[in-house]
């Protein structure tokens, strides 16, 4: 395989969708492809000393290489001293950063709205000796217990209930206060949100979803600037193997050339469905922070560049709520988010979210917005009897 050195972007082509085709790839070398395959190796051949960049599969690959550098040009473009690492999960990417940065009686700021995981992290810090304190997404309202903590974990916009919190506030105040800033960057992807720009020190976020968009893999990444943070984060990565299988990091390469596109046709998709929930006779307390009336509506359009693909609003009843999923067509009844085939799910069903029995968290595709409208509003109408 020829050197993987990035291609890099002219002052005539540093528009999202022009990044997002071209992010990571190697320099072009005749007779080889545009973006290599997956490299498949457990170790490398490796005489004399290990000075080189690839010597056992556990440590890097360079596939991972081409992935890592392309997400970090999306996340940070044109920014030096910026490094990305590709995990093997959304969990494993946040596991990193929690574990390699905290120690028994450190304290830790979590949000009490946020993925359905967090309390199983923070039963596993509180066993460590770590103090966590949680505190709601909306009205920036983890600054209240921020004092004293070594960690600050952000999610915005929050899944499932879409709060936006105000990144660059809380990262100034936890950084005059002396602890770290994370951004679950996963909602919003790299086009819609750039945490590092707004001051944040890692953008963390889980792959699987709207980053590579099909519904195939499972993949995470962290990004961030401070090199003795990232060599940690490296450093947890190696001892517990969290990393990515080579074909899942090529496959998510390969995908992040059409982000731009999805992202684009899924936003306006969701804004569609969100306007039409909104106009339905019934009170349905839609959320999607990209309706001017959202309450996120003022700090999201402040600092996200696209509102994502994720829709909530509440039907009266879990009954209701079924039916109304039973009915939809067009929009498969699953869990996770970003893909291009809509699903939606009652999102109580799991019971690790403070959401009411009638919740539905819908994930918007790429089909034709007049077909998703019109199925959603059938299937609302079909489920009220």
């Amino acid at each position: 395989m020829s050197d993987p050195g990035p291609q890099g972007l002219t002052s005539d082509g540093d528009g999202d969708g022009t990044r997002a085709v071209r992010a990571g790839l190697p320099e072009p070398v005749k007779y080889e492809p545009t973006l290599p395959g997956p490299v498949f190796a457990a170790h490398f051949h490796l005489p004399g000393e290990p000075t080189g960049p690839y010597t056992y599969g556990r440590d890097e690959n360079p596939t991972w290489t081409l992935l890592e550098r392309a997400v970090g040009e999306l996340e940070a473009p044109g920014e030096d001293g910026v490094e990305t690492l590709v995990f093997a999960s959304g969990m494993a990417a946040i596991s990193s950063v929690l574990f390699s940065r905290l120690r028994s009686g450190d304290a830790v700021v979590l949000p009490s709205d946020g993925y359905q995981a967090l309390p199983l992290v923070r039963a596993q810090l509180e066993a460590y000796g770590i103090e966590v304190r949680t505190a709601p997404t909306g009205g920036d309202a983890q600054l209240d217990v921020l004092d004293g903590a070594k960690l600050l974990w952000i999610e915005t916009p929050s899944n499932p209930g879409l709060d936006v919190c105000d990144i660059r506030r809380l990262a100034s105040e936890a950084h005059a206060r002396g602890a770290l800033v994370a951004v679950d960057n996963t909602l919003a992807t790299p086009l819609g949100q750039r945490p590092l720009e707004l001051g944040a020190d890692f953008s963390v976020a889980s792959g699987t979803k709207q980053l590579t968009g099909h519904g195939d893999l499972l993949l995470g990444y962290v990004t961030g600037r401070d090199s003795e943070a990232m060599s940690a984060v490296r450093g947890w990565r190696k001892i517990v193997g969290a990393i990515p299988g080579p074909m899942e990091a090529w496959l998510a390469h390969r995908s992040l050339a059409t982000l731009h596109l999805r992202v684009e046709r899924q936003s306006a998709n969701a804004l569609a469905v969100a306007e039409a929930l909104q106009d339905w006779p019934e009170e349905l307390g839609v959320r999607y922070p990209g309706l001017p009336a959202d309450p996120s509506y003022a700090i999201a359009s402040r600092q996200m560049r696209g509102f994502g693909c994720v829709v909530s609003f509440t039907l009266p009843t879990r009954a209701r709520a079924e039916r109304f999923l039973d009915t939809l067509r067009l929009v498969d009844d699953a869990t996770s988010f970003g893909g291009v085939r809509s699903t939606a799910e009652r999102r109580g069903r799991w019971g690790g979210d403070a959401v009411p029995e009638g919740f539905i968290r819908m994930s918007v595709g790429a089909e034709d917005p007049e077909d998703l409208v019109a199925d959603v509003l059938r299937a609302l109408d079909e489920s009220a009897g």
